[in-house]
């Protein structure tokens, strides 16, 4: 049965998560999907039971493609703590989710509609602060400077950096961008006994 068929339902998500991005949630249709997938029609109705369940699907999908990969957060072979390694992790972030750009563009979508949408906007909440949690017990758990409040703060600033990147780069130029990262660690994360200042 069609719907058994996990790969064809992350590529119908992955097409909505193209609709979303290029037409906005208006645009997101049963018809669009199956036509940015370059299915049958019919397709997709076949796999969601209505359009608010391909949006919800379509958020937690965007999560799946933004996870990285296994090594980037385990690969710390000096056992580096100190203000460079966050940087470090800052810019890996802001590459990877900069670099996915018709997903963050479509998590802007589902944000938006997830004020008009209770169920999305519990899958979302849901998501989203379980990714910061997740990042803060790394934070905590690898020894890096700072707390909870550093690892939300620099989450707060590095969404909007990447909102700005990829819908008004000229507001901030590309050349500057490596530069805002260095800094907003730079005053975000307390400084470790020892540590060299980044001069980057």
């Amino acid at each position: 049965m069609a719907r058994q068929n996990p790969a064809r339902r992350a590529a119908l998500l992955d097409a909505a998560i193209e609709v979303l991005a290029r037409d906005g949630a208006r645009g997101l249709t049963f018809r669009a999907v199956d036509a940015q997938a370059q299915v049958p029609g019919g397709t997709a109705s076949n796999y969601f039971a209505n359009r608010d369940e391909m949006l919800t699907q379509a958020g937690a999908r965007v999560y799946e493609r933004l996870e990285p990969e296994g090594g980037i957060l385990a690969g710390n072979p000096e056992g580096r703590t100190g203000r460079a390694r966050v940087a470090e992790l800052t810019h890996e972030v802001v590459e990877r989710v900069s670099t996915y750009r018709t997903g963050f563009l479509a998590l802007l979508e589902l944000r938006l509609e997830a004020t008009r949408r209770p169920a999305l906007r519990a899958v979302l909440t849901e998501r989203i602060r379980a990714d910061v949690d997740a990042n803060i017990r790394h934070h905590l758990g690898s020894g890096l400077p700072g707390d909870a409040a550093t690892v939300e703060l620099l989450h707060l600033a590095m969404n909007w950096l990447i909102l700005e990147r990829l819908t008004l780069p000229e507001v901030f130029p590309e050349a500057r961008l490596h530069d805002l990262v260095e800094r907003a660690v730079e005053r975000l994360v307390p400084e470790t006994r020892g540590e060299v200042p980044a001069t980057g």
